[in-house]
């Protein structure tokens, strides 16, 4: 049945008559608490682009407008109006032509990169070639010096396959992925019927033409764009396409402009739901409206997530730093060094090493497949590892609603039967189980007999079934057969069907007749339709006790109030009406003819009213009112009327307060009177995008609650664009195939798996595996808890930089004696620190809800919008066009010239110092902690420990520089081959022959080595916490920390203390274990400056938690607020 005919005019609450609908519409004008939405506007334009040429990414159908003859000649065809099933087609050799012309109607594969290729891109991340350069050097110091640089072999082997190795993980991850989504592209149908040579045949629809003749009916799915030139109640469902929840009419007449609209054309893969029809093939593969939305998801380019360039960016300052200070040291140590190149090249890479953590990239990875894996079992598919951390960082969600928000499945609602209204969600306020209810049993029947609804099988309970039919006749079978149980599937044997006049346009409603036995007779007639229509056809009312009585002003009133109620909520509905026909003048063989019109036209009885809606689904609400506790926008992106999308978006959270329209009524002025600040939400029809100019857009965007009705693909993706230029990270959500190019554009795309198409699983970044908007929830507090883990995880791993980066200088610079050799640094990065590190990924949040409450860590207000274009405006000066509008992308020297640029400009540096509510993975407060802060306690701790095992021994700190400088060069000390160490006489008159200065230096680095892990034990449990202090039961909250810690150790205790290990580290087993008190000692003074610390920050820069938002509804989506009342059964005077 048509929307119009099913939906009237909306009404407004307040000016119904029934009392108890007003609580299902909040107070709000109280909800929103940013009343002066127009001081949120930017204050700066976006900076005006060269206009791109068309490029023909518009639906470029334009058939609809012809006329059947028309469109036949132009795709050389021949048809037969009068006659379709008549109609001659193409001959077989004219398809044949055509075939090998313009090729089958299949749609082109997506472009994949050979697996090589991208373990190849994988290698190439700055951080893999740092590793690699460092071991490239070794091998050129093994050049130089092969006997004494003999060891370096295996260090410079390490350093590439520690390279070799992290993009192996990395690549690993990202196949395993892709392969769990191999199947893509499946929504070609394989057969279909098409008349060619006046004859109807079943072929393979990739042998499909354009100009052929097709014949679908209810079940089919429409194999290529159509052009429908006859057809018998044909509906189609677009939804998978368009985004619009109703099936929709086709026939052979036109009315619209929008091919998307048009009454005569029907898309390649949608669904025949009802009916049957005839059409010209007119669009074919690639062609196809669905081909082109896949192209134009092709064309599109998704931007790097947040982490990946945050990590670059982290990557290339650590780069810069490592290269610089390698260089600098190497140039003022080779002449202290009596220009000896071998050690002073070996000390260039030494500190080079100590400065890359090279555990890092392996530690990122490894921590988003944990979560990654958690997220799985919370029905949450990753493709991509950093979208785990992108859907925490998300500002602003962009939903779908048909399939995301809601069921997609007409569902009955409210009955309004014997003058009683009663609520089915709602069954355990119900009276009586819902079938026992006054004249609902009728409906029962009449959604039953009345029906044209057929299903797949039998076998299973109706839930289980697919029905195919009208969306609303599927949901009262549904209602039905839920209800009658095990005896539904034999009513219709029980009562057959002896007349019947389908539903048409003119008539708006459906007649039965059954040989259904009453009182008076033996036959019963029942009608549905739409409910003004329905009434004209009676004069009765069903009663409580199953009589009727004559209908009176009074019925009438009533039932314009609850019609109206129902509507007002967005629902369709319909009426119920029967007639028990008397024996006398209908006996049970009588002949009912449509041409006499023999049949009962008035004196009907009416039965009662439905409403059906497709309901949001279970979880949906509380889901949408966690995101914006979170401080993420929400907004409904859909196909659908806006009506409807607005009163779903009234139940779900998603929109709470007063519209310009609903303002004006409230202020009793007209709506281009009412002013920005007095209305917060607004509804956007997708007929007005185009015309949008950029204020328009930031106007709309400053608006706290945003629906778009109506769109179609490319308007979805110009939302996404334009939030994207505003600096929003964007989440979108969407099945169908219409959503695909803006799950591609957004930063995070997020497929259904159960109801999604193959073309948006493959466009999209993360998918739902239950099709559960609510999973979403569980994925932001996933995403947000591996970001503070992440950022743990690095504050953690880079402060042993310092103690591993300064000893190293002292031994160039002063020069005293080597406190930690290169394969020592390697082996606490890809040792112990990749044991704790990793062990980071298991910690819980400090706060049950905290995550959920915090704004998002690059939060959109003007300031920031502000901030980001005058960057934009920076950065423009530098941007080539060609002539066709497209950006040019700077070649490598380019890249070069424009960053040394803008080094030079006041803009990039008042920019960079500008102060910002942003939280970067790695921001000042982590880099001060790790490299100024504890990395300088923990750097003094490992001194402290080597001067004392040096004094143990007998060497002073005087001896030690004297030992290492050599008294001539060149003067071997702490050598014990090939070149045996000379006798030296300390200070204090000792003699250390070559032996001792051996055990002595083991045992140095030993204890700086054991110091680093002892003092980062301490320092795993420092960088644990951020609003409490790091001490009491959340610390001992992760057990795996500890398993950790007793790898780390177990590894650590293997290098120094099994001799065999001693001879490739270095290391002496004769340490004594009174030496590790003093790390632990400087452990302790970690712990309590970290509780100083977090107490000073506390009082300087508390954390800013989001505004309460009053109004929203946290209480299951199955529940109304009409549930407080006394019952769902509403008596009516």
């Amino acid at each position: 049945m048509s929307r119009e005919e099913e939906k009237p005019a909306l009404v407004s609450v307040e000016d119904a008559k029934i009392t108890f609908a007003k609580v299902h519409k909040p107070e709000r004008t109280k909800t929103i608490q940013t009343v002066d939405t127009s001081s949120r506007r930017p204050s700066i334009s976006a900076p005006k682009k060269p206009k791109k040429k068309d490029q023909n990414k518009n639906i470029d159908i334009s058939e609809h407008l012809l006329s059947a003859e028309e469109c036949a000649e132009k795709f050389n065809t021949e048809i037969n109006l009068k006659k379709p099933s008549e109609t001659p087609g193409l001959t077989t050799e004219q398809a044949a032509i055509a075939l090998r012309e313009n090729g089958p109607n299949v749609l082109s594969p997506p472009k994949k990169r050979h697996p090589i290729l991208k373990y190849f891109d994988c290698v190439v991340k700055l951080f893999n070639l740092l590793l690699i350069l460092a071991g490239i050097l070794d091998y050129i110091l093994l050049a130089i010096d092969y006997k004494n640089n003999f060891a370096n072999t295996y260090l410079g082997a390490i350093l590439i396959g520690v390279a070799l190795l992290n993009a192996f993980i990395e690549f690993y991850q990202e196949q395993k992925s892709q392969a769990m989504l191999e199947s893509f592209l499946n929504m070609i149908p394989s057969k279909c019927m098409v008349i060619r040579d006046g004859k109807i045949s079943q072929i393979d629809a990739a042998q499909l033409v354009v100009g052929d003749v097709v014949f679908v009916r209810m079940g089919d799915k429409v194999p290529a764009d159509l052009y429908v030139f006859a057809a018998t109640e044909l509906k189609v469902d677009n939804s998978s396409l368009t985004g619009e929840s109703d099936p929709q009419e086709r026939g052979g007449q036109n009315t619209q402009k929008s091919p998307f609209e048009a009454e005569n054309i029907v898309f390649n893969g949608t669904l025949a739901v009802a009916g049957e029809g005839y059409g010209i093939v007119i669009r074919t593969g690639d062609g196809t409206v669905l081909g082109q939305i896949a192209g134009l998801t092709a064309g599109e380019e998704k931007g790097d997530s947040p982490l990946s360039h945050e990590i670059a960016n982290f990557v290339k300052i650590i780069a810069s730093i490592a290269l610089l200070t390698a260089g600098i040291f190497f140039g003022i140590g080779f002449p202290v060094n009596h220009n000896n190149v071998s050690l002073t090249l070996n000390f260039a890479i030494s500190v080079f090493v100590a400065w890359v953590p090279e555990g890092l990239p392996a530690t990122v990875t490894i921590l988003l497949t944990i979560a990654a894996k958690r997220m799985a079992t919370r029905n949450v598919l990753v493709k991509d590892l950093q979208g785990v951390e992108t859907l925490g960082a998300i500002t602003l969600l962009a939903t779908d609603k048909t399939g995301t928000l809601t069921r997609n499945q007409m569902t009955v609602t409210y009955i309004w039967s014997c003058l009683s209204l009663h609520n089915t969600l709602e069954k355990h306020t119900l009276e009586k189980p819902i079938p026992q209810l006054a004249g609902v049993e009728e409906i029962m029947y009449i959604s039953t007999l009345n029906s044209r609804a057929k299903f797949d099988r039998t076998d299973v309970p109706v839930n289980q079934r697919q029905i195919l039919g009208d969306a609303t006749e599927t949901g009262l079978v549904r209602f039905a057969g839920e209800n009658f149980g095990s005896e539904f599937d034999a009513i219709p044997d029980r009562f057959p069907k002896v007349f019947e006049i389908p539903f048409n346009s003119d008539n708006k409603w459906a007649m039965t007749i059954h040989k259904k036995q009453h009182a008076n007779g033996q036959l019963t007639l029942y009608v549905k339709g739409a409910p003004e229509r329905v009434l004209k056809l009676c004069d009765h009312i069903l009663n409580a006790d199953g009589t009727s009585v004559p209908l009176t002003e009074s019925h009438t009133a009533q039932f314009q109030e609850t019609y109206s109620f129902m509507a007002a909520q967005g629902h369709r509905v319909l009426a119920f009406a029967q007639v028990l026909l008397n024996q006398d003048k209908y006996p049970e063989d009588f002949k009912f003819d449509k041409a006499e019109k023999n049949y009962p036209m008035s004196g009907m009885t009416f039965v009662g009213l439905v409403s059906l809606e497709d309901p949001p689904k279970h979880g949906v609400r509380e889901a949408i009112g966690k995101c914006r506790t979170a401080g993420i926008k929400v907004m409904m992106v859909t196909g659908d009327h806006p009506l409807t999308a607005e009163a779903i978006g009234r139940k779900i959270n998603l929109m709470l307060g007063e519209t310009r329209e609903l303002a004006s009524k409230r202020l009793n002025i007209p709506e281009e009177q009412v002013a920005e600040n007095e209305f917060s939400s607004i509804v956007i029809h997708g007929d007005t995008i185009d015309e949008l100019t950029d204020d328009a857009w930031d106007f709309i965007f400053s608006k706290e609650e945003i629906i778009f009705a109506r769109t179609s693909p490319k308007h979805k993706l110009e939302i996404v664009k334009r939030a994207q230029s505003m600096r929003h990270i964007v989440g979108v959500t969407g099945d169908g195939v219409n959503d695909a190019p803006a799950l591609k554009k957004a930063d995070l795309g997020i497929a259904m798996n159960i109801s999604g198409s193959d073309v948006s699983k493959d466009a999209a970044a993360m998918i739902l595996l239950d099709d559960n908007f609510a999973s979403i929830v569980h994925g932001i507090e996933e995403g947000r808890l591996i970001f503070i883990n992440l950022k743990k995880s690095i504050m953690y791993t880079i402060t042993h930089s310092m103690p591993e980066v300064i000893p190293n200088l002292l031994y160039i610079i002063v020069p005293i004696p080597l406190p930690m050799a290169a394969i020592l640094i390697l082996v606490i990065d890809l040792g112990f620190e990749l044991f704790a590190a990793l062990t980071f990924a298991w910690d819980k949040p400090e706060t049950r809800e905290g995550l959920m409450k915090m704004q998002p860590r690059k939060p959109v207000n003007p300031e920031s919008i502000d901030k980001h274009r005058r960057s934009l405006i920076r950065t423009e000066r530098y941007a080539r066009y060609d002539s066709e509008g497209e950006e040019i992308k700077p070649g490598f020297l380019r890249k070069v010239f424009i960053r040394l640029h803008e080094f030079t400009t006041m803009a990039y540096w008042s920019e960079l110092m500008e102060n910002t509510q942003d939280e970067i993975l790695v921001d000042l407060p982590l880099l001060s902690w790790s490299y100024l802060e504890v990395g300088i306690i923990e750097t003094v701790g490992c001194m402290v420990s080597y001067f004392v095992v040096f004094w143990y021994h007998g060497i002073t700190p005087y001896d030690a520089v004297t030992m290492q400088r050599g008294l001539s060069a060149p003067t071997y000390y702490f050598s014990n081959g090939p070149n045996y160490a000379l006798d030296y006489t300390t200070a204090t008159g000792k003699v250390l022959d070559a032996a001792a200065q051996k055990m002595a230096l083991g045992q140095v680095q030993s204890i700086v080595y054991w110091s680093v892990m002892v003092m980062q034990i301490f320092n795993m449990f420092a960088c644990k916490t951020r609003f409490s202090m790091p001490i009491g039961r959340y610390m001992f909250s992760n057990k795996v920390n500890f398993l950790g810690i007793l790898g780390g150790v177990g590894l650590a205790t293997l290098i120094v203390y099994c001799p065999p290990f001693n001879i490739p580290f270095g290391t002496e087993y004769h340490l004594l274990p009174l030496w590790w008190l003093i790390p632990i000692g400087f452990g302790f003074l970690i712990i309590a400056y970290a509780c100083l610390r977090i107490k000073i920050l506390q009082k300087l820069r508390p954390v800013l938690f989001s505004p309460e938002i009053e109004g929203l509804r946290m209480y299951p989506t199955i529940r109304t607020v009409a549930s407080r009342f006394s019952g769902s059964a509403h008596q009516m005077a």
